[in-house]
Protein backbone atom coordinates (compact mmCIF):
# COMPACT_ATOMS: atom_id res chain seq x y z
CA UNK A 1 0.00 0.00 0.00
CA UNK A 2 1.20 3.04 -1.26
CA UNK A 3 0.94 6.50 1.12
CA UNK A 4 -0.04 9.34 -1.10
CA UNK A 5 0.64 12.62 0.56
CA UNK A 6 -1.74 15.69 -0.28
CA UNK A 7 0.00 19.09 -0.71
CA UNK A 8 -1.75 20.96 2.11
CA UNK A 9 -3.89 24.08 1.28
CA UNK A 10 -1.64 26.80 3.37
CA UNK A 11 1.96 26.48 1.98
CA UNK A 12 4.83 27.66 3.68
CA UNK A 13 4.75 31.29 2.39
CA UNK A 14 1.54 32.12 3.37
CA UNK A 15 2.39 30.44 7.35
CA UNK A 16 5.52 32.95 7.10
CA UNK A 17 3.35 35.74 6.17
CA UNK A 18 1.18 35.21 8.77
CA UNK A 19 3.80 34.70 11.45
CA UNK A 20 6.09 37.71 9.62
CA UNK A 21 3.16 39.73 10.63
CA UNK A 22 2.51 40.58 7.38
CA UNK A 23 -1.53 39.92 7.96
CA UNK A 24 -0.80 42.78 11.27
CA UNK A 25 0.25 45.62 8.84
CA UNK A 26 -1.73 44.67 6.32
CA UNK A 27 -5.25 45.03 8.66
CA UNK A 28 -3.30 48.03 9.97
CA UNK A 29 -2.70 49.69 6.68
CA UNK A 30 -6.68 48.83 5.73
CA UNK A 31 -8.13 50.00 9.30
CA UNK A 32 -5.87 53.70 8.72
CA UNK A 33 -6.98 53.54 5.23
CA UNK A 34 -10.88 53.69 6.20
CA UNK A 35 -10.01 55.85 8.90
CA UNK A 36 -8.58 58.62 6.52
CA UNK A 37 -11.14 58.39 4.71
CA UNK A 38 -13.97 58.60 7.07
CA UNK A 39 -12.71 61.04 9.41
CA UNK A 40 -14.11 64.65 8.95
CA UNK A 41 -12.06 67.14 7.25
CA UNK A 42 -11.88 70.17 9.61
CA UNK A 43 -10.60 67.44 12.29
CA UNK A 44 -7.47 66.14 10.47
CA UNK A 45 -4.42 67.14 12.33
CA UNK A 46 -1.32 68.43 10.90
CA UNK A 47 -1.57 67.66 6.90
CA UNK A 48 -4.73 68.08 4.46
CA UNK A 49 -6.82 65.12 4.43
CA UNK A 50 -6.32 64.22 0.91
CA UNK A 51 -2.36 64.20 1.96
CA UNK A 52 -2.71 61.79 3.93
CA UNK A 53 -5.02 59.64 2.24
CA UNK A 54 -1.83 59.47 -0.56
CA UNK A 55 0.30 58.92 2.58
CA UNK A 56 -1.45 55.53 3.65
CA UNK A 57 -1.86 55.07 0.30
CA UNK A 58 1.48 55.01 -1.14
CA UNK A 59 3.72 54.08 2.21
CA UNK A 60 1.58 51.84 3.66
CA UNK A 61 3.42 51.19 6.93
CA UNK A 62 4.79 54.22 7.33
CA UNK A 63 1.90 55.90 6.53
CA UNK A 64 -0.21 53.83 8.77
CA UNK A 65 2.30 54.54 11.48
CA UNK A 66 2.22 58.08 10.86
CA UNK A 67 -1.46 58.42 10.38
CA UNK A 68 -2.01 57.36 13.60
CA UNK A 69 1.01 59.54 15.15
CA UNK A 70 0.12 62.52 13.52
CA UNK A 71 -2.60 62.83 11.88
CA UNK A 72 -5.89 60.67 13.61
CA UNK A 73 -7.69 63.54 15.67
CA UNK A 74 -7.52 61.72 19.45
CA UNK A 75 -10.90 63.71 20.70
CA UNK A 76 -13.94 61.73 20.21
CA UNK A 77 -15.38 64.93 20.24
CA UNK A 78 -14.89 68.28 18.25
CA UNK A 79 -12.81 70.71 19.02
CA UNK A 80 -13.56 73.54 21.08
CA UNK A 81 -13.89 77.37 20.22
CA UNK A 82 -11.19 78.80 20.88
CA UNK A 83 -12.07 82.82 20.51
CA UNK A 84 -14.52 84.98 22.41
CA UNK A 85 -16.43 85.24 19.13
CA UNK A 86 -16.43 81.19 18.44
CA UNK A 87 -18.33 80.58 22.15
CA UNK A 88 -20.35 83.00 21.82
CA UNK A 89 -21.51 82.76 18.16
CA UNK A 90 -20.81 78.44 17.45
CA UNK A 91 -22.43 78.95 14.00
CA UNK A 92 -19.54 81.37 12.63
CA UNK A 93 -17.13 78.39 13.61
CA UNK A 94 -18.94 75.52 11.61
CA UNK A 95 -16.86 74.31 8.66
CA UNK A 96 -18.52 74.90 5.29
CA UNK A 97 -20.57 78.16 6.75
CA UNK A 98 -22.45 80.05 3.97
CA UNK A 99 -21.93 83.65 4.22
CA UNK A 100 -23.58 86.23 1.81
CA UNK A 101 -21.28 87.53 -0.99
CA UNK A 102 -23.65 89.84 -2.39
CA UNK A 103 -25.10 92.64 -0.67
CA UNK A 104 -28.54 92.80 -3.00
CA UNK A 105 -29.01 88.89 -1.69
CA UNK A 106 -28.17 90.29 1.75
CA UNK A 107 -30.60 92.70 1.36
CA UNK A 108 -33.39 90.86 0.00
CA UNK A 109 -33.02 88.32 2.83
CA UNK A 110 -33.53 91.27 5.73
CA UNK A 111 -36.32 92.59 3.92
CA UNK A 112 -38.00 89.32 4.03
CA UNK A 113 -37.12 88.59 7.63
CA UNK A 114 -38.49 92.21 8.32
CA UNK A 115 -41.96 91.56 6.81
CA UNK A 116 -42.07 88.28 8.35
CA UNK A 117 -42.23 89.20 11.44
CA UNK A 118 -44.70 92.23 10.94
CA UNK A 119 -46.80 89.82 10.28
CA UNK A 120 -46.30 88.03 13.09
CA UNK A 121 -46.81 91.16 15.53
CA UNK A 122 -49.85 92.03 13.31
CA UNK A 123 -51.33 88.36 14.07
CA UNK A 124 -49.91 88.11 17.61
CA UNK A 125 -52.09 91.71 18.23
CA UNK A 126 -55.08 90.10 16.46
CA UNK A 127 -55.17 87.37 19.01
CA UNK A 128 -54.51 89.71 21.66
CA UNK A 129 -57.39 91.66 21.18
CA UNK A 130 -60.02 88.36 19.88
CA UNK A 131 -58.87 86.93 23.45
CA UNK A 132 -59.89 90.15 25.43
CA UNK A 133 -62.97 90.63 23.37
CA UNK A 134 -63.70 87.16 24.52
CA UNK A 135 -62.60 87.53 28.13
CA UNK A 136 -65.30 91.03 28.23
CA UNK A 137 -68.02 89.01 26.73
CA UNK A 138 -68.03 86.40 29.43
CA UNK A 139 -69.66 87.31 32.38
Amino acid sequence: MRVVFRRPFIDGRTVMLFLDGGALLFALWIFCFIDVIVVEEYRVRNLPKTAWILIVLLLPDIGSIAWLVAGRPWDSRPRTATTRIAREFPEYDRPGRQAATNPEDDEAFLGQLRERAEEQRERARREKAAQEAREADQP
